[in-house]
């Protein structure tokens, strides 16, 4: 008969096994989440879900950001004069936004 101790034990590496799994998962996710067709806010608001999961730094994020949402419009910011550039991850996904959405009304 296991006591309470080594119940709780077990309990407690389970649910540590298992965060580590689920950021492991999500790293994985966000490294291959691409922007696709995607509206640029629904892409936004799933790749900040995957990012608190993943618990990667901002400056990953700015990177993968850069690397996944549609090329198109990350040269358009990019093409930004460097004083109003964006640096923050905050101000990346404004800039993101606004040019998506921008982007998105002139092909409607």
């Amino acid at each position: 008969m296991e006591d309470k101790e080594d119940i709780n034990s077990v309990r407690e590496i389970k649910t540590i096994f298992s965060n580590k799994s689920k950021t492991v998962d999500a790293k994985w996710k966000i490294e291959i989440f691409k922007q696709s067709k995607k509206h640029i806010a629904n892409f936004i608001i799933e790749f900040e879900v995957l990012a608190m999961k993943a618990e990667i730094d901002n400056m990953y994020a700015i990177f993968l950001l850069k690397k996944n949402i549609r090329t198109d419009i990350i040269k358009m910011i990019l093409g930004y004069p460097p004083i109003t550039a964006p640096e923050t991850l905050r101000e990346w996904k404004v800039a993101i936004t606004s040019v998506g959405q921008g982007y998105k009304s002139i092909e409607s």
